[in-house]
């Protein structure tokens, strides 16, 4: 009974009393998440952006001194400062800040379509080739806009292109092109053409790696509210459990402390020494349940207790062996730096359920070490066990995966690395080449550290 109570514990002190809040705060990183790639795309319309000024500046001087062609170089120079200028200005802003919005990627593109727009009017309206460049702004915006967004994208750039049918200053064609646009226009609708298909394959395929990452992420997070959701649930059928022993355990407590003074027992040394061991596990009973009670009823650190590490670690060793039947157990401190740290119950039982888990397995030798790692404090748990099959290892921490066969096992380790991942550390295992198991707990000290 004591092992299926112990593992219920774990984690209850930091996501029993936030359950309430589990569905806002995941609705607050999904949007986090989509923000991020938002993020990322923007440096991609950026970088695109700076190609558009490169390319408009090319094409504006091979067609003024190599095809002859006169366009009005002030005003087009001069839209093109206005968008360097912007671009700087998207550069600065976006290097602070990381999260970008669907409204704020609407607003980049509209940029880009009115100077293209103003480029256009200046250079022939819709006679210039250079005019199939909208295709490109629509379909980047199908990409990363909403759906809504991209509707506006496409009725501005449509109604943009109306607009230079009817308005736009006449291209002054050299002697010869007067009679109609075919070589010209043909070479800009290759070039046209091409600039197109190279700039959406380089970034298409870069912005839906972006959209991959976002899913793989979101997929995660969802993944874990699912778990989180089972900690939760277990966690409250621990503390349900822990009311219904806490009568019993009383009862048997007294029981044990009448049965001491009886002189029946009195004489008999061999039935006292009975009895003070069935008080040793009765009084670790009645600790395990304390300790869901106070997790399960308090967040982490309005139970916490101020102590220094070494404190904590030897506390912590010593209870762990006067507690548990072992053989031979080793623990190796390398820490040399007593901090001082906080620490409640959900921490305690996190060690000490992976203690328990490699004392089933390796009954007769245990070995922890203790270390730190820059700003990382690191448990090692090594055992003489059979190990972990191959594929417990690939799926290591979720629920139900043991080699145990019993119902309900494997729920230990999944409490572990859940607990960890929320105080920002993690969990990682590996079988030793001359036969068993190593488990390593890694926690920022910034975590527990006073």
């Amino acid at each position: 009974m004591i092992k299926k109570i112990v593992p219920y514990s774990i984690g209850q002190g930091i996501v029993a009393k936030t359950a309430t809040e589990t569905p806002a705060k995941q609705a607050a990183i999904a949007i986090a998440y989509e923000n991020s790639a938002g993020h990322k795309n923007m440096l991609q319309l950026i970088q695109l952006r700076w190609l558009a000024v490169f390319g408009q500046l090319s094409t504006i001087l091979i067609v003024m001194f190599g095809f002859g062609i006169h366009l009005p170089l002030v005003k087009m120079l001069v839209v093109l400062i206005c968008l360097i200028g912007f671009n700087i200005a998207s550069h600065l802003r976006w290097h602070e800040r990381v999260y970008v919005t669907n409204g704020e990627l609407v607003f980049a593109l509209l940029i880009d379509v009115f100077s293209l727009t103003a480029q256009l009017y200046f250079g022939g309206g819709t006679s210039n080739p250079f005019a199939f460049l909208y295709l490109l702004q629509v379909i980047l915006s199908a990409v990363l806009l909403e759906a809504w967004s991209t509707w506006i994208i496409v009725v501005i750039t449509s109604a943009c292109l109306a607009g230079l049918s009817l308005f736009s200053e006449p291209l002054s064609l050299p002697p010869g092109e007067n009679g109609g646009l075919s070589r010209l226009y043909i070479a800009g609708l290759l070039i046209c053409f091409m600039l197109n298909a190279a700039l959406l394959v380089f970034f298409i395929t870069r912005i839906g790696r972006n959209l991959r990452a976002r899913d793989v992420q979101l997929a995660d997070l969802h993944q874990r509210a699912v778990e989180e959701d089972h900690i939760v649930r277990m966690g409250l059928l621990a503390s349900g459990a822990a009311h219904e022993l806490g009568t019993p355990l009383a009862t048997l407590s007294v029981i044990l402390g009448d049965w001491r003074r009886m002189p029946e027992f009195k004489k008999n040394p061999e039935l006292l020494e009975e009895i003070s061991e069935m008080e040793t596990q009765l009084q670790r009973c009645k600790s395990i349940v304390s300790g869901i009670l106070l997790s399960a009823g308090e967040a982490r650190g309005e139970s916490a207790v101020k102590t220094t590490i070494n404190t904590f670690l030897n506390d912590l060793t010593k209870e762990f062996i006067s507690t548990r039947t072992i053989v031979s157990f080793g623990f190796d401190n390398q820490i040399q730096e007593d901090i001082p740290i906080v620490f409640d119950t959900a921490l305690k039982q996190m060690v000490c359920n992976v203690l328990d888990n490699a004392l089933e397995a390796s009954p007769e030798w245990l070995r922890m070490e203790a270390r730190r790692h820059d700003d990382s404090l690191i448990f090692t748990v090594v055992d003489h066990g059979h190990g972990f099959d191959p594929a417990i290892l690939s799926r290591i921490g979720e629920p139900y995966q043991s080699t145990k066969g019993r119902p309900g096992s494997g729920l230990g380790l999944f409490f572990v690395v859940n607990v960890a991942r929320k105080l920002g550390g993690q969990v990682t295992a590996s079988n030793r080449a001359e036969g068993g198991a190593i488990v390593q707990l890694s926690l920022p000290l910034s975590a527990i550290k006073l």
